[in-house]
């Protein structure tokens, strides 16, 4: 069976200059993440989790080391390639969802795709698929004030999925739902995984990684565990 690598980090390190002093919130580490997988990353507030997800996001740059994504080195990348890579590789979801409050399910999940050569009704054919692949064909006129917080999360999950990306990131995804809401979200994903997407997960719930093939836990920037499920 051939297995394709979608990332490959070797000694990757990220060091913070705090006052005088240097903060190394990661600590030269490497990870392989198969295309397919479903990664949960945890660990302790202050272990590097957040900061390996702002790097994984190509939303901050790496103080030094190698990160492949998809066959492209982007470590050394400038602003506006790795802005490029953001749109088009990568999709987000967010704890807090990062909706427009005035516009409409339909329009949130649009948004991604302004910034690329879409027309506008391949945009909404695109957008509309997208809110469908989550459950929420009849919610696409609601405006986030009009939604539960499952489906604002769903409406998120739909927007990260519109532009069809490499890699899905989530980030702590089901911390603003109850238990049976986050239960419902985590079944998604488990869908999503199913049928193809590479999700990374950041969580500190052990019930919410339980649902990733793989668990890796960070300490002090450092990985201390690293183990299939």
């Amino acid at each position: 069976m051939l297995v394709t690598m979608l990332i490959t980090i070797r000694d990757l390190a990220k060091v913070y200059r705090v006052g005088t002093e240097d903060v190394r919130a990661l600590d030269g580490i490497d990870i392989d993440v198969q295309a397919g997988e479903f990664l949960a990353t945890m660990g302790p507030s202050g272990s590097g989790k957040s900061t390996l997800m702002n790097l994984l996001g190509c939303l901050d740059t790496p103080s030094s080391g190698s990160y492949v994504l998809n066959g492209r080195q982007v470590s050394g990348l400038e602003d506006v390639e790795l802005a490029r890579i953001r749109n088009e590789e990568i999709g987000f979801v967010f704890q807090t969802f990062n909706l427009l409050g005035r516009a409409t399910a339909l329009a949130n999940v649009e948004l991604p795709l302004v910034y690329s050569s879409t027309t506008r009704t391949e945009r909404r054919e695109r957008a509309e698929r997208a809110l469908e692949r989550v459950g929420l064909a009849d919610r696409m006129r609601h405006r986030p004030n009009e939604l539960s917080g499952g489906q604002r999360q769903r409406v998120a999950i739909a927007r990260a999925l519109v532009n069809g990306p490499s890699l899905l990131l989530a980030d702590e995804p089901t911390g603003n739902l109850d238990s049976r809401t986050s239960s419902e979200i985590m079944t998604l994903f488990d869908e999503l995984n199913e049928s193809g997407n590479t999700i990374v997960l950041v969580t500190h719930e052990n019930d919410i990684a339980s649902h990733a093939r793989r668990t890796i836990e960070l300490l002090d920037g450092k990985i201390v565990v690293d183990r299939a499920a």
